[in-house]
């Protein structure tokens, strides 16, 4: 046991000095601005970072993101109909989907569906 743990220590040790040198000896000495720069889906990031950004576009995408992740919830009732009592299955997946249409209810009267430049 004890030679087994002696083993496994050593290994790490010299895996991690292997590393270390490996990492020491590649290092590159010539630095290209260009090339440190920062790139990001075509954007120059040598302007300010703080764009505008539509507040309308932040609202459906967080509204969808709600209801992608109900929706996942909403998936795996049709696989348990099988193993439970439809009784309560049936009551269940009607509660759910009532709260589920009554948010979206509420955020299409709210005006949150509407795109309005």
């Amino acid at each position: 046991m004890l030679f087994t743990l002696l083993l496994i220590s050593l290994t790490l040790v010299i895996c991690h000095a292997i590393m270390l040198i490996a990492s020491l000896l590649s290092k590159k000495t010539i630095i290209d601005r260009e090339k440190n720069s920062p790139y990001e889906c075509g954007f120059d990031p040598k302007n300010t970072a703080r764009m505008p950004f539509s507040l309308q576009f932040f609202l459906i995408a967080v509204i969808f993101l709600i209801f992608d992740v109900e929706i996942t919830l909403l998936l795996p009732i049709a696989s348990i109909f099988l193993f439970t009592n439809i009784f309560s299955w049936i009551i269940t997946s009607i509660l759910f989907l009532i709260i589920l249409l009554l948010g979206l209810y509420y955020e299409w009267f709210q005006g949150a569906l509407q795109w309005t430049d």
